[in-house]
C-alpha cells in the first residue's frame, strides 16, 4: 500500500471565505470524514453589545508560515488526508466568517481532533490581532 499523500493549504487575506469550496477542496475518495470549522463575527463580546465589525491585522511576512507550522504539527499527530485553513485580514462584518479550518481524514475522531487542535493553537499563536468595533468604542486584542 502506498503512503498517503497529504494536501495542505493555508491562506490569509481579505477575500471572503467560501465554506463550500473548502469542503470540496479537502474532499477525497479515501476520506471517511470531513470537518469544517467556521469562526464567524458575532454581534457581542465580553462586556460589549452591538459589535458591528472586526478589523484583523496580520504580520504578513510570517502569518501563513506560522499557521502552516501548526497544520504540520496536527498532521504529525493525526492521520489527516487534507487540510485547508483560511483567515481573513482587514474588515469583517458581523455574520461573516473570519476563519475556517477544513480537515479530512479516514476517521471522524482524527478529523475532529486535528481541526480542534489547529483552531485552538492558531488563536493562541498566530500573529493575528483583531479590533472590535461597537457603538461608542473600539479595542484591539490579540487572537482571532
Amino acid at each position: 500500500m502506498e503512503p498517503v499523500r497529504q494536501s495542505i493549504r493555508v491562506s490569509v487575506g481579505e477575500a471572503a471565505i467560501d465554506p463550500g469550496a473548502l469542503v470540496a477542496e479537502v474532499a477525497r475518495q479515501d476520506a471517511g470524514a470531513t470537518v469544517l470549522f467556521l469562526g464567524t463575527v458575532r454581534d457581542h463580546s465580553e462586556g460589549k453589545q452591538g459589535v458591528t465589525h472586526l478589523e484583523y491585522e496580520v504580520y504578513a511576512e510570517v502569518v501563513e508560515s506560522s499557521i502552516a507550522a501548526i497544520v504540520d504539527e496536527a498532521a504529525e499527530r493525526w492521520p489527516v488526508l487534507s487540510v485547508a485553513v483560511e483567515h481573513r485580514s482587514g474588515v469583517v462584518d458581523v455574520g461573516q466568517a473570519s476563519v475556517a479550518v477544513a480537515v479530512s481524514s479516514a476517521h471522524r475522531a482524527d478529523a475532529f481532533a486535528a481541526a480542534h487542535f489547529i483552531i485552538d493553537v492558531l488563536k493562541s499563536e498566530a500573529p493575528i490581532w483583531k479590533k472590535e468595533f461597537w457603538p461608542g468604542g473600539s479595542e484591539w486584542s490579540r487572537g482571532s
